[in-house]
């Protein structure tokens, strides 16, 4: 999945440039799934799906032409991604999280040196003196949506230790830099994948070659046994 950031303060215009940015993406035949932090409660009408979910931690709502998910609490990103098959997300907000590349939405030409800290694919803004792309100019906008189909990424952001730049942070860093691939990221290749019915779970270093190994010492024992590629079927 291709994952990139919106941030910014208000009314610097993070709505205005994902909702151009999902249109020139699926133009280009993309699924785009966008998630949006927002500080303030959900508002949301009094309909029977929100009476159970006052009283429920999961409850979906399944329509003729669309489905709704409530969950109960704050959640994170890489929790609600579970429910994502897309090949895009946009994410709005979150501005802390650091293990995907970020547009940052800029009203004025302070705010960049409080905003941008090395995971910036580039800045926009509706004054083009300030920043790098205009959002209301639609060759900025396709030019945009390029880049985050090339340069678009999402680490798993457990700070597993095992790559040569030990946090996610400063391995995200690194790709949006050119210094580093996404190859590089321990816990997204690891020695020992496990998918049940095609969705993988990822696992860290430490639990996927503890599973190998375990695996491993008890197919040793067996009589007849060589090494090779190993598949395991669960019905």
């Amino acid at each position: 999945m291709k994952a990139v950031g919106i941030i910014g303060f208000k009314k610097s215009g993070k709505t205005t440039l994902g909702v151009r940015l999902v249109a020139e993406l699926a133009k280009m035949g993309l699924k785009v799934g966008v998630i949006k932090h927002t500080s303030e409660g959900l508002d949301r009408p009094e309909t029977d799906s929100v009476k159970y979910s006052r009283v429920s931690g999961f409850t979906a709502v399944i329509g003729p032409k669309e489905a709704e998910i409530l969950l109960q609490g704050e959640q994170k990103i890489d929790e609600i991604l579970k429910y994502f098959s897309d090949d895009v997300l946009l994410v709005e907000g979150f501005k802390d999280d650091k293990t995907f590349p970020k547009i940052v939405c800029l009203r004025n030409a302070e705010e960049k040196k409080e905003l941008c800290s090395g995971l910036e694919l580039g800045t926009a803004g509706f004054d083009k003196s300030v920043a790098e792309f205009d959002i209301m100019n639609d060759e900025h906008i396709r030019v945009m949506a390029g880049r985050v189909v090339e340069k678009g990424f999402k680490l798993p952001g457990l700070n597993c230790g095992k790559c040569a730049y030990k946090t996610c942070e400063a391995l995200t860093k690194a790709i949006v830099a050119g210094k580093a691939t996404l190859e590089e990221c321990m816990s997204l290749n690891p020695s020992l994948t496990i998918d049940v019915d095609g969705k993988e779970f990822a696992l860290n270093p430490f639990t996927a070659n503890l599973c190998k190994q375990t695996i491993l010492g008890m197919l040793s024992s067996l009589k007849g046994y060589k090494k090779g590629q190993v598949t395991i079927r669960i019905p």
